[in-house]
């Protein structure tokens, strides 16, 4: 219920200072435009995008923190690392659907493409307020199914971790606080989590400079997400199958995603590396960097679970994906004043993946929910 309710909220705020702003944010880009001749009006513009975005960023935790919740409630012992990515990685395919949806249905206006013509920008503009008008009915069908039936637990506790006694909030949050262990791997997963999200949310800017387009920079962050879910899955069931075996997974989805992202970054500096620069080497630097990242979220949430436990779920995940959004905030941040050169982006990739391997090679694994499902059980 929480979970629809959020995304109910921020994409009706967001929808509705988009459709209201975007047109006139078109216009000033547009030969003539009228934005302006009406300063005080294009300032609530302003304002109202970022409040919608700010309501759009409250809800993203509340979104991803589910997974482990959801698979603890309901599934067994055997189940909940495949539950949790199936859940979590779900998330994901609506980003991979945007970065389709978005050139498709609305013409770029920069110069990988055929610039708009007069009258372009209203028809972007209408586009865009098509775009999140589906939105907006895809997420009141959503929550109108939440709302009539969504049963909190199952009838009968699934394990004996699930029918446990958690720690209260303020308890909780003491024990996070103070657990070093935890602190290494919400470290581990936030800093490459929230520096790839904020490197793909720019994707066809960082592309744009060796003539990239943004149809085809979609189709790269499309295929990487896609990948990093089915890859995803997989690996939590083997994680499911073979217990124990959690830190093992992490050591080698981000050895890959070390060298994807060394390569991808070394492709670009072309002039100094001399490495073949073709659209076959960037599909698949890309992608694989994006599987391999991707794929690492589910099995560092059941990874967080089981170090802390019994801080309950949300907790846990919640503070992890704040940090995550911190990295990712400070990033974008700093690319607002260093937006004309992207070597130094693309350069954090590989910095932030090294430093997580490290993170998770010192890390000591433990897993005190199975142990408490197994020797219960038995």
């Amino acid at each position: 219920m929480l979970l629809s309710h959020g995304a109910f909220v921020s994409l009706c705020s967001s929808s509705v200072s988009s459709r209201r702003d975007l047109p006139r944010l078109c216009d000033e880009h547009s030969p003539g435009g009228s934005s302006h001749a009406n300063p005080p009006r294009c300032a609530l513009s302003f304002r109202l995008i970022h409040g919608g975005q700010l309501l759009n960023g409250l809800a993203g935790p509340t979104v991803m923190n589910a997974a482990p919740f959801l698979s603890t409630t309901w599934f067994s012992p055997d189940e909940r690392a495949t539950a949790t990515a199936i859940a979590s990685l779900l998330n994901y395919l609506g980003a991979a659907a945007a970065f389709l949806v978005g050139p498709l249905l609305v013409p770029p206006p920069n110069g990988t493409a055929q610039p708009a013509a007069l009258g372009g920008a209203r028809r972007i503009a209408d586009r865009i307020e098509a775009v999140l008008y589906a939105e907006f009915g895809m997420v009141c069908l959503i929550f109108s199914a939440a709302l009539a039936y969504f049963p909190s637990r199952p009838p009968f506790p699934p394990s004996v971790a699930a029918a446990s006694q958690r720690l209260s909030y303020r308890r909780s949050f003491c024990r996070l606080l103070s657990n070093f262990r935890f602190l290494m791997i919400a470290l581990a997963y936030a800093i490459p989590l929230g520096v790839f999200s904020g490197w793909s949310g720019v994707l066809d800017l960082i592309l744009t400079p060796i003539h990239v387009s943004q149809v085809d920079a979609g189709w790269i962050g499309f295929w990487s997400i896609v990948g990093g879910c089915v890859v995803g899955i997989a690996m939590a069931r083997f994680a499911d199958f073979i217990r124990g075996m959690l830190k093992f997974i992490l050591l080698l989805l981000l050895s890959g995603a070390t060298l994807a992202s060394t390569w991808f970054t070394l492709t670009c500096l072309t002039t100094v590396t001399h490495l073949p620069l073709t659209t076959a080497t960037l599909y698949t630097s890309c992608i694989l960097l994006g599987i391999f990242l991707n794929s690492s979220v589910p099995i560092f949430f059941e990874l967080f679970v089981e170090t802390v436990y019994p801080v309950p779920e949300g907790i846990s995940c919640g503070v992890v994906t704040f940090l995550s959004n911190v990295f990712m905030g400070v990033l974008l941040f700093f690319l607002t004043f260093y937006h004309t050169e992207f070597s130094w982006f693309n350069w954090c990739l590989p910095g932030s993946c090294l430093l997580s391997l490290l993170l998770i090679l010192c890390f000591r694994e433990s897993y005190d929910r199975l142990y408490l499902d197994v020797v219960v059980s038995v």
